[in-house]
């Protein structure tokens, strides 16, 4: 047996259908994130209601929409009619989700849902269903087939549900202006919530620990100050101690190999002009965005006055668990 060969076939199969998703979002998908804002916006919710293998990805779904800005929590279908409908409130949204339609389970919650003044968002694979007749918005995840090679467990429609489910999230997230600063304040733990929280100056090496050599100096001097303060760079000043340069020790190895010599050149000859640099009152997470777009190590700070206050080396990032 190939094993690759029926991976990919399955991963075809469900690319086949998000394909068929994206050909067939239509106003539906536009009125559903409409509703969704009205209700978050208005101080209500959204309950995510699934059986099986849809619950598992509506669980995901009410997560991410959570940690997004959008409050979501998940309602029970096996539980909601011997209690657990306490957490649905007027004024609230139904996100249900249903391959079939006709799950028992969430169509026996269906009238008591009924009685509160919610609108229904159904997430479904046959319009003609019982969940669908009974949604204010239907949003079709239909699919041609599973990629279960018996054409039985759900794969290519849980993907469908989860990829439509990360659309709802990410469109509210932008709808409803959710930016760094709001996603930081859910997410202070990890290296998520380091990277975005951290300003730059708590995560640089001070002045202090900088190699710091003027225009003047010879690559020698630069390299000595370099290994004085164990860094990998120097950062290179003008008269004004304003940023001229940077030259790195992999600059020296470069030059080294055909010039065994240029210890005694001058290190503006062979610095780095106009390097990358960030200013001190920004945040970690930009650093990180800075660092992966140059593919550079170092990353000069610098303040108001262009002047270099402090360095961030890639090395530090790792022992700070931000990388």
């Amino acid at each position: 047996m190939d094993y690759l060969e029926k991976a990919r076939r399955v991963l075809d199969l469900e690319i086949r259908e998000l394909q068929r998703l994206h050909q067939r979002l239509g106003d539906n998908f536009t009125r559903a994130v409409a509703l969704i804002k009205d209700t978050v916006d208005a101080r209500g919710k959204v309950v995510v209601l699934g059986v099986g293998k849809s619950g598992h990805i509506g669980s995901k779904i009410a997560s991410t929409l959570t940690s997004t800005g959008s409050p979501a929590v998940v309602l029970d279908s096996l539980n909601a009619l011997h209690g657990d409908l306490g957490v649905v409130a007027d004024g609230d949204i139904i996100l249900a989700l249903s391959s079939s339609g006709e799950t028992e389970e969430l169509v026996r919650v269906l009238p008591a849902i009924a009685r509160f003044q919610v609108k229904i968002i159904a997430m479904v694979g046959d319009a003609d269903s019982t969940l669908a007749k009974n949604a204010h918005v239907v949003l079709d995840v239909n699919v041609e087939q599973e990629a279960c090679p018996l054409n039985l467990a759900p794969t290519s429609s849980t993907t469908a549900m989860l990829a439509l489910g990360d659309a709802l999230a990410m469109v509210l997230l932008e709808a409803r202006g959710f930016n760094k600063e709001d996603f930081a304040k859910f997410h202070p733990g990890g290296k998520i919530g380091r990277s975005l929280l951290i300003p730059v100056h708590q995560i640089m090496r001070p002045k202090n620990g900088m190699a710091i050599a003027s225009s003047d100096v010879l690559v020698r001097d630069a390299l000595k100050a370099m290994t004085a303060v164990r860094a990998g760079a120097s950062v290179v000043t003008d008269a004004d101690g304003r940023l001229a340069g940077i030259f790195t020790h992999g600059d020296f190895v470069r030059h080294f190999q055909t010039d065994s010599k240029v210890g005694e050149r001058l290190v503006s000859d062979l610095m780095t002009l106009n390097p990358v640099t960030i200013h001190q009152d920004k945040l970690a997470v930009e650093v990180l965005n800075l660092l992966e777009r140059h593919r550079i190590d170092d990353l000069v700070v610098v303040d108001d006055d262009h002047k270099p206050v402090g360095i961030v080396d890639a090395q530090d990032l790792t022992r700070l668990k931000l990388l």
